[in-house]
């Protein structure tokens, strides 16, 4: 059966503010030892910002499933490229049924409607066959620290 659920901009879906930043927080943040303070105070920015940067959450029934951010750039060793898919996250009991995809078109979706033509994203490589069977195209290998892979798409 599939899930009844909505997305929507973290600015009207502010309650879940503190559970968005908590999983970028653990997932991409604390490993580089940065505190949950840091990214609360992003997520702030991009609450009060006007159309871009954004934070899309999606939800049933007012529970958290996922989130992504849309940012101008995510990979330092490429700052030219942007804007990027950020912070991709569903919950791991809710995984495996199309949430993360849907969070991906409702983001590229909201991007053309602001006039971009194409989206990056990174991600490390065991993550390469999800982005790449999605229609990412992988333009590059083994960047930065981590040895990430960088996607590219032009926005339909």
């Amino acid at each position: 059966m599939a899930l009844d659920y909505r997305i929507d901009h973290l600015r009207d879906a502010a309650k879940h503010r503190a559970t968005v930043a908590d999983r970028i927080w653990r997932a991409w943040w604390q490993p580089d030892g940065r505190p949950l303070a840091d990214v609360d105070a992003a997520l702030g920015k991009i609450l009060i910002a006007e159309g871009f940067p954004f934070s899309l959450v999606a939800s049933v029934d007012g529970q958290f499933l996922g989130t992504v951010t849309a940012v101008m750039d995510d990979i330092p060793e490429r700052p030219h490229l942007g804007p990027c898919l950020a912070a991709l996250w569903v919950e791991p009991e809710s995984r495996g049924k199309g949430i993360g995809d849907a969070l991906m078109v409702a983001l590229q979706s909201r991007l053309k409607g602001l006039g971009f033509e194409e989206v990056y994203l990174s991600a490390k490589p065991r993550m390469r066959d999800f982005y790449a069977g999605r229609g990412w195209m992988l333009t590059e290998t083994g960047v930065g620290k981590d040895g990430l892979d960088v996607f590219h798409r032009a926005l339909p």
